[in-house]
């Protein structure tokens, strides 16, 4: 019974009927407290990034120097307090929320697509295709993430595209192993040898019948790695290496309180706190599907 819901009909009869594949997840989904405490805090973060653009006005408060007011600590007027260059510390911590948010999902984006393909490609063909796929792919995961995303963005220059494309790229071996994976699974099941024997392409085979029945292990991986990419991105724009100001990224905001952060520790603290809680909250969404979608922790 547990993959089904009651309803009642106009005629005042009691039936059960089959829950879609939407309403499944959700169901276990809610049964993880704390994945759901997740959404709500990452709606909220979603929200703010939103509201943002109708609580300050992004070259007054973000990119404008006023000598008045630098250095201030949090006070009513301003709650983070103000920054070297008297800047509000909470308009750009709202603001940045959109970078990263931005940064964590494009990246995931860029990665998940070039990865699945590419495992897809090779779980499913094997032989020749597959040794050439995944021996390459080999290559790039003896390389540091870091170091690749370096390398890129020394080659390319420094700016937002160039950075997601690195964070991006540096990824993509790590889908394509786990697409692979998934994709073997699927592949010898009855309805792929049906298409098969039919004449069916092998490119819908493998988008129609394949993928979509490989997604799970794959979106959860994606889920996680959201939250890794906003690290990765944080940790590029402090070192100097990610999005380049005076643009509001959290990571950036971190490297220019560096020499003021024994005085004014709430130039840290702040966009601080809102990196370790977005993370926290998406690995607690991650979680939460993983448990969702993992039919061996269904109860």
């Amino acid at each position: 019974m547990k993959f089904l819901k009651k309803e009642t009909s106009s005629d005042g009869r009691s039936r059960y009927v089959k829950k879609s594949k939407l309403q499944e997840v959700w169901h276990q989904f809610k049964k993880n407290k704390g994945a759901v405490v997740g959404l709500i805090v990452l709606i909220l973060i979603f929200v703010l990034a939103v509201a943002a653009s109708f609580i300050y006005d992004f070259k007054t408060d973000i990119c404008m120097l006023s000598r008045n007011g630098r250095l201030l600590t949090p006070c009513l007027e301003h709650p983070f307090g103000t920054d070297h260059m008297g800047r509000s510390v909470l308009a750009r911590v709202l603001y940045g929320a959109r970078y990263s948010l931005l940064i964590g999902f494009v990246v995931v984006g860029i990665s998940t697509g070039v990865g699945t393909l590419l495992g897809a490609l090779a779980g499913y063909y094997g032989g020749k295709v597959e040794t050439i796929i995944m021996r390459t792919v080999e290559i790039f995961l003896m390389i540091p993430n870091t170091l690749l995303g370096i390398v890129f963005v020394a080659v390319f220059g420094i700016s937002l595209t160039n950075l997601m494309l690195a964070l991006g790229l540096s990824t993509v071996p790590h889908f394509a192993r786990n697409a692979r994976s998934s994709v073997m699974t699927v592949r010898g099941n009855e309805y792929v040898e049906a298409a098969k024997a039919l004449g069916v392409s092998d490119f819908k085979i493998i988008m129609k019948h394949i993928l979509p029945n490989a997604l799970s292990p794959i979106l959860v991986q994606a889920t996680t790695r959201v939250a890794s990419a906003i690290i990765s991105a944080a940790t590029f724009s402090f070192l100097g290496l990610g999005v380049p100001s005076p643009l509001p990224e959290w990571g950036a905001m971190l490297s220019d309180a560096r020499p003021y952060m024994r005085d004014y520790p709430h130039l840290i603290v702040f966009p601080g706190l809102a990196i370790m809680i977005t993370v926290l909250a998406i690995n607690l969404v991650g979680d939460g599907l993983r448990d969702a979608l993992d039919p061996k922790l269904k109860r």
